[in-house]
């Protein structure tokens, strides 16, 4: 009997953690913005060249703003996009090469299809190497 009191006890201490868990993660997770906004994406290319590229639009996350200006290809993964392309330049595995994603020069905690934006976000596609 004993031992079936502590199994109940660790199971609603499990339990209990998972729902705090999630009640902290729901408060604080990045807050989209509705409607009308205006970003503007730099891109930074291997070469160092750089272009802005401003855009008008109601989508709330990066991802799929990227891709409907054509601006980004990549991959999908259980995680979201994994962008691989950006404004015609492919990242190469051989190069040890891949795409870096920043708002205002701040790395992202997020991927980009989890990436809320709000009016005024400047973000930055810069191809890096590791």
């Amino acid at each position: 009997m004993r031992g079936k009191k502590k199994t109940l006890f660790a199971v609603a201490a499990l339990a209990l953690a998972a729902a705090l868990m999630l009640g902290l993660w729901y408060f604080t997770r990045p807050q989209t913005q509705a409607g009308d906004k205006t970003v503007v994406v730099e891109v930074v290319h291997g070469d160092g060249s750089g272009k802005e590229f401003e855009y008008r639009t109601d989508e709330e996350y990066l991802g799929p703003l990227l891709v409907e200006e054509k601006l980004a290809e990549g991959e999908q993964s259980a995680t979201g996009l994994f962008v691989t392309t950006v404004d015609g330049e492919t990242a190469r595995d051989d190069l040890r090469q891949w795409w870096c994603i920043t708002r205002g020069g701040e790395w992202l905690d997020t991927g980009v299809d989890a990436t809320p934006i709000t009016d005024g976000d400047h973000f930055e596609l810069t191809m890096s190497t590791y």
